[in-house]
């Protein structure tokens, strides 16, 4: 039950410092959306079991911290459908997480980007005292569509460019993560000069690495191989609580109640991993 409310926490405070560095998409309203889910699943906790009162408390915080950002949610979320608006009309790959996904079967020249930016930009008029990120959004907008926006639709005249360098970075990242674990140090600037270099190796055999495999007994591997399984664990809860907030949520309060029910009845219970 513990490590049940253990996730709960941790799931609360990724709502709070979730971030994403892909274009238009917007952490602070994706964790927002996030505690809306948690919220939703703490409702089917029991009200009057005593093992439930933690969740109860914990359900009172969200709501509290819901209603005191709903404002200030619902501005970003207009925001940030100007920001789809925008990825509509840049033709931004069906890859990313925005809706409605926009195919790159049409093609389109960058006169005609340039011209749907310009109507769009037009458009947009927005007035109130409670719209501070779209005014903020709008007039940023502006002004680096004035200043850079010709240098942005190479893209569309140039055959096989990309409209970012997000999975460049991310191979580069991974290069840093396997240089770090292979040779042991923090630093990576030899990856700077020749990481570009270091896309593939090769063995000299299959029998070999296979000789060496097997000098490992088994008990040892299954050893290692169950702390790495618990270690991460942690990250696979994130990962399903980034793709089904209210689900994942949902099947922790579930399993919460079964167990305040076990212990009311001296009944055993085991905490599957999911």
């Amino acid at each position: 039950m513990i490590q049940i409310e253990t996730y709960l926490r941790q799931a609360i405070r990724d709502a709070v410092y979730q971030g994403s560095r892909k274009p238009f998409v917007w952490g602070g309203l994706r964790g927002y959306e996030q505690l809306q889910a948690i919220a939703q699943g703490l409702e089917q906790a029991q009200a009057p079991h005593p093992d439930s009162a933690y969740l109860w408390l914990l359900k009172d915080r969200v709501d509290f911290v819901l209603a005191k950002n709903r404002t200030v949610a619902e501005d970003l979320k207009k925001a940030h459908q100007i920001l789809c608006q925008v990825a509509t009309c840049l033709r931004y790959p069906p890859t990313s997480v925005l809706e409605p996904q926009v195919p790159l079967t049409n093609l389109v020249s960058s006169q005609q980007v340039a011209q749907e930016m310009d109507r769009l930009i037009q458009q947009i008029q927005l007035s109130g005292r409670v719209q501070r990120a779209q005014i903020r959004l709008l007039g940023a907008l502006r002004k680096r569509w004035k200043l850079y926006g010709s240098e942005l639709l190479y893209c569309y005249e140039i055959s096989g460019l990309p409209q970012d360098n997000l999975k460049l970075e991310s191979l580069f990242g991974r290069f840093r993560c396997h240089q770090r674990r292979i040779s042991g140090r923090k630093s990576t600037r030899e990856l700077l000069d020749f990481g570009q270099a270091q896309l593939l190796f090769t063995a000299t055999s299959f029998q070999e690495l296979l000789d060496q495999i097997q000098l490992i007994p088994l008990p040892t591997y299954q050893k290692h191989r169950m702390r790495l399984a618990t270690a991460e664990l942690p990250k696979q809860f994130i990962r399903r609580l980034h793709r089904d907030s209210q689900k994942t949520i949902q099947a922790l309060v579930s399993r919460h109640t079964v167990r305040a029910q076990a212990l009311a009845h001296n009944t055993p219970f085991i905490l599957s991993r999911q």
